[in-house]
């Protein structure tokens, strides 16, 4: 007996836009990501309160090689864009 049927879908996996990026296995920016967790608890899951921590997160990761630099524009701190 097969416990496939016919009316099953296949799925097929899609990449992410950007590419893989390699996890923080030696926790390098754990302590940001755990301030983030808890900034978005306090504020009730809402975003815009923390800017400033989220931003200090990618800053880690970015600095630590474990995501691509991108732009601050680019991951939505258009408004908040440094002049170099």
């Amino acid at each position: 007996m097969s416990t496939y049927t016919f009316s099953q879908k296949i799925l097929t996996p899609i990449p992410p836009e950007k590419g893989s990026f390699p996890l923080d296995h030696e926790g390098v920016c754990r302590k940001l990501m755990i301030k983030y967790m808890r900034c978005l608890i306090d504020n009730k899951n809402e975003n815009t309160m923390c800017r400033n921590v989220i931003k200090d997160y990618l800053g880690c990761r970015m600095d630590n090689e474990l995501m691509a630099r991108e732009d601050w524009s680019n991951l939505g701190f258009s408004d908040e864009v440094k002049e170099t």
